[in-house]
C-alpha cells in the first residue's frame, strides 16, 4: 500500500515540476524587477552614463583650447607718471603743468604662421579627444551588451536550479517522513539532503554573480533605484547568429578603417606632425611693434616714437623642442603600426572564437524535452526501488548539468559574437 501511495506522490511531483524544468518558462517577475530590452538599455546608456558624459566635457575643453590657440595676443599699454617732486625744475616748464608722463603701447606679432600652426595642433587635439570618446563608448557598450546577455542566461539557469530545488525539497520532505516511520534508511535521506544542499550552494553562488552583474548594469545605466533587471531576449534571433557572408579578412579591413582606438593613434600621430611644424616655426622669433609718448623726459618735450623689437635667434633656435617633436613623430608611427597589428590579431582571435562556439552550438542537441521525460521515468524507477539513491542522484545531476551547460553554451556563443563586434568596431552581428 505504501509503495503505491509513494509512487503516486512522486509521479505527481515529476509530472508537475520536471516538464517545467525542461521547457524553462519565464517565471513570474518579483515585484521589484524591471523588464529591460537591449535597445532601451543602450538608449539609456548613451543618455545617462557618467563616464561618457565626463569624456564629452573633455572634448569640449579641447575644442575651447583650439579656439584659444588662434586668438591674437592682447596689446600692452604702459602709463608712467612721476609721483613726487612734481615742481622740481618748474621754471623750465612755466607754461606747462608740472610732472612727467610716459605712455607706451606695444603689440606682439607672431610671424611665420605660428599662431595658425598652434591652432591646428590644438584643433587636432580635439579630434583625438573625440576618438577617445568614441572608443570609450565602444568599450562601455561592449560591457553593457555582454553583461545584459550574461544576466539573461544566468537567470535562465537560476530557473533550472529553482525547479530542481523545489522538486528535490518535496522528495526530501517525503523521505524524511518515511524515515521517521521506519520505511527508508537514514543514509538515503542524508544523501538526498547533501545533494539538495549542493544545489542550494551552487544556486547561491550563481545569485552572487547575477548580483554583481546587476550592479554593473545599474552603474552603466546610472540607475540608483536598486530594482532587479529582467533582460528580455529573443532566443530565436540569438540562434540565427552566424558568420555566413563575412570573411575574416573583410572584417579585418573594416576594423582597420573603423576601430576608434586605432583612429585615435592615427590622430595623435597627425597631431605630433603638426606639433613638429609648430616647433620649427617657433624658431622664428616674434616681432614686437610699439608706440611711445614722453611728455618731458626726452631731449624735447612731447616726444613721440615708434618701437620695433625682435629676439635675435643666436643661441636659442628651439633646437631641443624640434628634436623632441621629431622623436615623438617617429614613436607615434611605431605605435600606429603596433595598434594595426593589435587590431588584426584581435579580429582574428574573435572570429575564431565565434566560429568555434557557433560550431559547437550547431552540433549540440538542444532539445531538452527527452530529458524531462527521462527524469519522470527515473523518479518512478527510484520509487519502485529499481534504482539506488546513488543512481537516482547521478541521473538528477546529469539532468541539471545538461541544462546548465546548455545555457552556458548559449551565453558563451552570444558573448563571442559580441566580442567580434567589439573587435571590428561596429555591431555587425546583432540579436535584437
Amino acid at each position: 500500500m505504501f509503495r503505491y501511495f509513494f509512487l503516486g506522490i512522486l509521479s505527481w511531483c515529476t509530472a508537475v515540476v520536471l516538464p517545467v524544468a525542461a521547457q524553462a518558462p519565464v517565471a513570474p517577475a518579483p515585484p521589484d524587477s524591471v523588464r529591460l530590452a537591449l535597445p532601451d538599455a543602450e538608449q539609456r546608456f548613451f543618455q545617462n552614463n557618467l563616464a561618457v558624459l565626463a569624456q564629452q566635457f573633455n572634448v569640449t575643453v579641447a575644442q575651447a583650447q583650439a579656439v584659444q590657440a588662434r586668438l591674437i595676443d592682447n596689446p600692452t599699454v604702459t602709463l608712467e607718471q612721476n609721483a613726487i617732486n612734481k615742481n622740481l625744475n618748474r621754471d623750465h616748464f612755466s607754461d606747462r603743468a608740472p610732472g612727467e608722463v610716459v605712455v607706451q603701447v606695444q603689440q606682439l606679432f607672431s610671424i611665420a604662421g605660428r599662431r595658425k600652426a598652434a591652432g591646428r595642433v590644438a584643433q587636432q587635439n580635439a579630434v583625438v579627444e573625440q576618438f577617445n570618446l568614441q572608443d570609450l563608448l565602444r568599450t562601455l557598450r561592449y560591457q553593457l551588451r555582454t553583461t545584459f546577455y550574461d544576466v539573461f542566461f544566468k537567470q535562465q539557469t537560476l530557473r533550472v536550479y529553482d525547479t530542481e530545488i523545489n522538486s528535490l525539497t518535496r522528495t526530501v520532505s517525503l523521505y524524511q517522513t518515511q524515515f521517521e516511520k521506519g520505511n527508508v534508511a537514514l543514509k538515503e535521506v542524508i544523501r538526498l539532503r547533501a545533494f539538495l544542499f549542493s544545489l542550494q550552494t551552487e544556486r547561491q553562488s550563481l545569485l552572487n554573480d547575477v548580483s554583481a552583474d546587476q550592479t554593473d548594469l545599474h552603474v552603466l545605466l546610472r540607475d540608483p533605484s536598486g530594482a532587479q533587471y529582467r533582460p528580455v531576449v529573443d532566443l530565436a534571433r540569438t540562434r540565427a547568429l552566424n558568420l555566413q557572408g563575412y570573411a575574416e579578412q573583410q572584417l579585418v579591413d573594416t576594423a582597420q578603417a573603423l576601430r576608434t582606438d586605432l583612429n585615435a593613434r592615427r590622430a595623435t600621430l597627425e597631431q605630433q606632425n603638426l606639433n613638429l611644424r609648430l616647433q620649427q616655426k617657433l624658431a622664428t622669433p616674434d616681432v614686437a611693434v610699439g608706440y611711445t609718448y614722453d611728455k618731458a623726459g626726452s631731449y624735447i618735450n612731447d616726444y613721440h616714437a615708434f618701437t620695433l623689437g625682435v629676439a635675435v635667434p643666436i643661441f636659442n633656435r628651439n633646437q631641443g623642442n624640434i628634436q623632441a617633436a621629431k622623436a615623438q613623430v617617429a614613436g607615434g608611427k611605431l605605435l600606429v603600426d603596433q595598434q594595426q597589428l593589435i587590431v588584426q590579431s584581435e579580429v582574428h582571435q574573435a572570429y575564431q572564437l565565434a566560429a568555434r562556439n557557433d560550431d559547437l552550438f550547431q552540433k549540440t542537441d538542444r532539445d531538452t524535452a527527452p530529458f524531462g521525460r527521462l527524469m519522470t521515468g527515473i523518479e518512478q524507477s527510484y520509487a519502485k526501488r529499481i534504482l539506488s539513491v546513488v543512481e537516482y542522484l547521478d541521473f538528477y545531476e546529469s539532468y541539471k548539468n545538461n541544462l546548465v551547460q546548455l545555457n552556458t553554451l548559449r551565453a558563451n556563443r552570444v558573448r563571442a559574437f559580441e566580442q567580434l563586434n567589439f573587435a571590428v568596431g561596429k555591431p555587425v552581428f546583432r540579436a535584437e
